[in-house]
C-alpha cells in the first residue's frame, strides 16, 4: 500500500524552490520509481504540437513520439481522463515501448486548464493499479500542476 500523502509531501519539498518543469519532472518520476512497488517504467510525456513527446523519467528506452488517440497515453490524452489499464494486452491500439509491460495507468497534468503533460507508470504484473492509485497520482500530479511554470 503507498502513502501517497507522504509522496505529496516529499514533492512538495522537492519543488516548493524550484519552479523547472523539467527539473520538477525529473525529480517526480525519480521518486516515483523508487516509491512504487512493482513497476518498471514511470515518467512523462509532453504536449508537442498536437503530439505526445518523451520526457523526464525512469526506466528502459521508451516510445518517443505518440499520436493522440494512439495507445493507453494518447487515448488518455485525447479524452483528458486518467487511464487505469489492468491489462495492455487487452487494450485496442496498446503500444508495446516494453514488452515487459502488463498494465498501465496514464494521468494527464494541466496547466490553467490545459493539457500540458501525461504520467505513465508501468507494470509488469497484472492488474497492479487501483482506484486508490488512481487518486493518489492525481493528487501527485496536482502537485505539479502547482509547482512548475511549464514554459519549455
Amino acid at each position: 500500500m503507498t502513502d501517497y500523502s507522504l509522496l505529496q509531501e516529499q514533492l512538495r519539498s522537492m519543488t516548493h524552490a524550484e519552479r523547472d518543469t523539467i527539473a520538477n519532472l525529473a525529480n517526480a518520476s525519480a521518486l516515483l520509481y523508487m516509491s512504487l512497488s512493482g513497476i518498471n517504467w514511470a515518467g512523462f510525456y509532453l504536449v508537442r504540437e498536437g503530439q505526445l513527446v518523451l520526457g523526464p523519467f525512469q526506466g528502459k528506452p521508451a516510445c518517443i513520439r505518440i499520436d493522440f488517440g494512439k495507445g493507453v497515453c494518447g487515448s488518455a490524452a485525447a479524452e483528458d481522463a486518467t487511464f487505469l489499464v489492468p491489462d495492455v494486452h487487452a487494450f485496442a491500439g496498446h503500444i508495446a515501448c516494453d514488452a515487459a509491460s502488463n498494465s498501465e495507468i496514464v494521468v494527464p497534468v494541466h496547466q490553467a486548464g490545459r493539457l500540458t503533460a501525461v504520467l505513465d507508470i508501468d507494470s509488469p504484473l497484472y492488474g497492479r493499479f487501483t482506484e486508490e492509485d488512481r487518486a493518489g497520482l492525481e493528487r501527485f500530479c496536482a502537485v505539479l500542476e502547482d509547482a512548475c511554470d511549464w514554459q519549455i
